[in-house]
């Protein structure tokens, strides 16, 4: 998908959504819902949950529009909290459902959700690690690495909205990569 700058920035978009226009609300869910909808995906305790969470977290951003206050240009890093919030609710939610599940004589499927909710929250963990690692990168390559790894987007379609070669975001990418692994390699030890 290729953002059409003359939409606007989401600074001009989030201004916008506040005076209640509709067609910046279509622009910033068009831009932003495939990063969304993937990062939900990576929370969510099941399919179900997924779709929910992306129109929590959309619903969210027209509500509360003009109360949010973006660093830097992008509102997603904003929907990508809100999205993860949501999803730590749907987590819980679905936790607790399972464990009213099960009755006084299983002591093992209790257990099993535990085991479940930590191996979650071990992955939320890492997510929101790796997300702060990205912050920490220099401003073109964060920009190299959330259009590529957290939106997804073909080297080539990255490489135009930045001005730089494929050449260059594929070696920025390579270079952000190592970074990250170095960076958990480290925290292991």
């Amino acid at each position: 998908m290729h953002v059409d700058e003359s939409d606007g920035t989401d600074a001009e978009l989030l201004e916008r959504l506040a005076s209640g226009d509709q067609r910046a609300m279509a622009v910033v869910f068009d831009r932003h819902a495939p990063a969304v909808t993937r990062y939900a995906w990576a929370i969510a305790p099941s399919r179900m949950d997924v779709e929910e969470i992306v129109q929590d977290t959309f619903l969210t951003v027209w509500r509360k529009a003009a109360e949010i206050m973006i660093a830097e240009a992008s509102l997603l890093p904003w929907l990508l909290v809100t999205c993860r919030n949501f999803g730590m609710n749907a987590v819980r939610k679905a936790a607790r459902a399972r464990a009213e599940q099960f009755d006084d004589d299983a002591p093992q499927g209790g257990a099993d959700v535990v085991r479940e909710h930590h191996d979650a929250e071990a992955a939320r963990d890492d997510l929101r690690w790796v997300l702060d690692e990205i912050e920490r990168l220099e401003p073109i390559d964060r920009q190299v690495c959330e259009l590529c790894l957290v939106e997804g987007l073909p080297y080539a379609e990255a490489a135009e909205r930045l001005d730089l070669s494929v050449g260059a975001v594929k070696q920025r990418v390579s270079r952000s990569r190592a970074r990250l692994k170095k960076a958990v390699t480290l925290d292991e030890v």
